[in-house]
């Protein structure tokens, strides 16, 4: 047993643990014995002292939390939060998910300090808070709800423009809550509502639900299998500002790294000529990670039978990060492209495959669906990207809770076992053969022909016309690479001809 695992054991293990247990906790001498940890702590409403609870637990799919708990019995003050115990990582993300249906208010979320919450439809963004939270997509609304609502008669009296603004926002939590008038005086004295949100008849205004955490220790679940198309998941690199206030670079240092020029120096070369395959690029930039200085090398490869792509990689020496890009060196081509494989062995997953940053991947057979853009581009084998999927969802998916149902779990472990049978035992014994689906509205993807020059049996690459919709989304559609000097010149014209109607 690892050391992780002895000091955040499973949720699961410490319910049973803990059911288990006949002997009281006064009773109890041996501090390790006990499930939850308990210190006395001061109360910050009346003085007295309290009980601070602490339980050191790994969420599986996800990573390690303290879930921490304060009650004082002399006034009744009690207070719940939770904080990550594992690292900050390499990259931020920004998880959307669609809220179409009262089912979908069961999403459970877990929010770190560092997370900005935002709710476009309703023009609200929640900040970075002070302490985590670990809760469901109701649990949040009904959060919002209660804190506004709390100061609302006084604010009717000192602020009635203030009270009217945030009148009309509670009104819509209140419908997406679907709670009636009567439950008014409930939500109020904090009271926990018989009937949950989701389980309501009451219609459901649609909005759209983000979590933008620059630490990437947020989540927000999704329903089955990322193939969800009401769920969306992006990393991004850190600016240097979000470093700062996540405290991985002090701000003399962000001052010192911004005053640095990266551009062109007076005694640099600068050529047009062609870029060879011999020549290596070197690219001074910071880490996203820890903010400090570092450089990408960029090289120009080339695929037999292909194209020309650039791979770019990335490492940085004060905090190990490492990321490897693969982008196309090529023009934008006129049709999509779509490889179909049929996996039967195992020098089929010996394959080299090129997901390009625009490329989505399927699995029919295991209903797996990576939706465009998921992963970025990656340049390696087949075996190599599918363990890559199954890394990424066993470490980050969290599908355990109270809001969780017990089918979806089955369902999501079963996903799971049969992902990590695609790349392991099942096809090394040729015994559940599969399909692998690479479509790419930029055909700038590539997989492995075994058989080249000739075709290859078990490969189909089939172009498509891309639809109004994929140019719309790949920004082609705006796109004027001949006469748009002329259509400069008009807009001049037609700035300088309303300038002087103004003034006249």
């Amino acid at each position: 047993m690892s050391q992780n695992e002895t000091l955040f054991p499973a949720i699961g293990s410490l319910a049973v643990k803990a059911d288990e247990s006949v002997v009281p906790v006064e009773k109890t001498d041996d501090v390790e014995d006990k499930v939850v940890q308990e210190v006395a702590s001061l109360c910050m409403n009346c003085r007295e002292e309290g009980v601070t609870r602490l339980m050191l637990t790994s969420i599986p799919y996800f990573r390690e939390v303290i879930v921490m708990s304060f009650r004082c019995e002399h006034c009744g003050t009690s207070n719940n939060e939770i904080q990550s115990a594992g690292k900050i990582q390499e990259e931020g993300a920004l998880y959307t998910a669609r809220i179409l249906a009262r089912s979908d208010l069961d999403r459970q979320i877990v929010r770190s300090p560092s997370c900005e919450i935002i709710i476009p439809e309703l023009d609200l963004t929640l900040p970075p808070t002070s302490r985590g939270q670990l809760t469901t997509v109701e649990g949040l609304i009904r959060d919002v709800y209660t804190d506004l609502n709390m100061d609302q008669p006084l604010r009717r009296i000192q602020d009635p423009e203030g009270y009217a603004t945030i009148q009309g926002l509670v009104e819509k939590l209140k419908a997406i809550l679907g709670d009636e008038d009567e439950d008014d005086d409930e939500t109020k004295m904090g009271e926990i509502n018989a009937v949950k949100a989701a389980d309501k008849d009451a219609p459901l205004q649609p909005f759209t639900l983000k979590l933008d955490d620059p630490a990437g220790n947020s989540w927000i679940e999704f329903m089955a299998s990322m193939a969800d198309p009401k769920w969306n998941m992006r990393q991004y690199r850190r600016t240097l500002e979000q470093n700062v206030a996540l405290g991985l670079i002090s701000a003399d240092q962000a001052a010192s790294t911004t005053g640095e020029s990266t551009t062109a120096k007076e005694g640099d070369e600068i050529t047009t000529e062609a870029v060879t395959d011999d020549e290596v690029f070197v690219f001074h930039g910071h880490c996203s990670s820890c903010g400090h200085p570092l450089d990408t090398m960029m090289k120009k490869v080339t695929i037999p039978y292909f194209k020309d792509i650039l791979i770019m990689s990335t490492n940085c020496d004060r905090c190990g990060y490492r990321d490897n890009e693969v982008k196309s060196g090529s023009a934008i081509s006129e049709q999509g492209k779509r490889i179909t494989l049929k996996v039967e062995d195992r020098d089929d997953l010996s394959r080299d495959i090129l997901k390009s940053e625009t490329a989505g991947l399927s699995i029919p057979e295991i209903d797996l669906v990576l939706q465009h853009g998921t992963l970025g581009g990656r340049f390696t084998t087949l075996e190599g990207i599918l363990n890559q999927v199954y890394e990424e969802l066993s470490e980050k998916v969290f599908a355990q809770g109270d809001a969780s149902k017990k089918s979806e779990k089955v369902d999501f472990e079963t996903f799971l076992k049969n992902l990590k049978e695609a790349s392991d035992l099942s096809v090394k014994n040729a015994e559940r053969p599969f399909t692998v689906i690479l479509d790419d509205p930029l055909a700038n993807s590539y997989m492995q022909n075994l058989y080249a020059p000739d075709p290859d049996p078990n490969m189909t690459i089939e172009m498509y016309d891309r639809t109004w919709d994929q140019n719309e989304e790949l920004g082609l559609n705006d796109i004027k690479v001949e006469g748009y000097e002329e259509d400069a010149k008009k807009e001049e014209e037609l700035a300088k001809e309303d300038g002087v109607a103004d003034s006249s």
